[in-house]
């Protein structure tokens, strides 16, 4: 049986032909096979982790502390000089230039990634709008969201900025940013199994080292990631840490 690679159902289809090549190199690396599993929503993921149904996993914050603590997945690797922040928006036909100008209730489209979601509800406190004045429109995907926005269904919409970033410039156009988070410690991280232990170390020598060969280039360029900076067991602590008192 391979063992199962997946990745956190945040990112963008841009991206999917990334992670087949990522596999790939993982697999002729550790002459090991992996299978890349990838789920359509994170309800289905969560439920393959809680039944230990996942070896390997490109994990968002949120995800992270129930991997971590409740798993014993170990942290292996981060993507240098990225960040996870989050940004709101509204269709460019709607007059709101910053949060202030939302009106005292909307109706907010968002993903069911939470870490997001955290984020943007605190982005959203300068126009003294909560749970109470928020009315929640879940979508699959932020490409969704855009649409929601630009259908006119929805007055704000919460992106993950990569995701933001990385929607055609049809749709940003016609999309305003009125903010965007500036935490600058909460990340996606790549981790490993208690499984998988034996490899840990093989496998995270290789991730470092993925710059310095032209396979290793071509993985990493379809990712858009330059390179992986390690993560310590510390650092993914704090993060936990730091997610569990903003959702506080």
């Amino acid at each position: 049986m391979p063992h199962v690679f997946t990745v956190s159902p945040d990112f963008t289809p841009e991206h999917l032909s990334g992670w087949f090549i990522f596999n790939t190199w993982l697999q002729k690396t550790l002459d090991e096979a992996f299978h890349l599993q990838l789920y359509d929503d994170f309800h289905s993921q969560r439920d393959a982790i809680k039944s230990d149904r996942i070896d390997l996993i490109y994990a968002n914050p949120y995800d992270a502390a129930m991997l971590v603590r409740e798993k014993g997945f170990k942290p292996l690797v981060k993507p240098a000089d990225k960040t996870d922040e989050a940004v709101i928006a509204v269709s460019a036909e709607r007059p709101y230039l910053q949060v202030e100008d939302l009106p005292g209730s909307i109706k907010l489209a968002i993903t069911e990634d939470p870490d997001v979601h955290m984020m943007g509800m605190i982005m959203l406190e300068p126009a003294d709008l909560d749970a109470s004045s928020v009315e929640l429109q879940i979508c699959d995907s932020y490409v969704l969201v855009a649409k929601e926005l630009l259908k006119g269904n929805c007055d704000a919409g919460v992106f993950l900025a990569e995701a933001f970033n990385d929607l055609s410039s049809v749709i940003r156009k016609q999309l305003r940013a009125l903010v965007g988070s500036q935490i600058q410690v909460i990340h996606h991280a790549l981790l490993i199994s208690p499984r998988l232990a034996d490899c840990r170390d093989r496998l995270l020598d290789a991730l470092l080292a993925m710059p310095d060969n032209d396979k290793g280039k071509s993985a990493l360029a379809a990712l858009k990631i330059s390179r992986w900076e390690r993560v310590e067991d510390e650092e993914m602590e704090f993060m936990i840490d730091l997610m569990d008192t903003l959702a506080t």
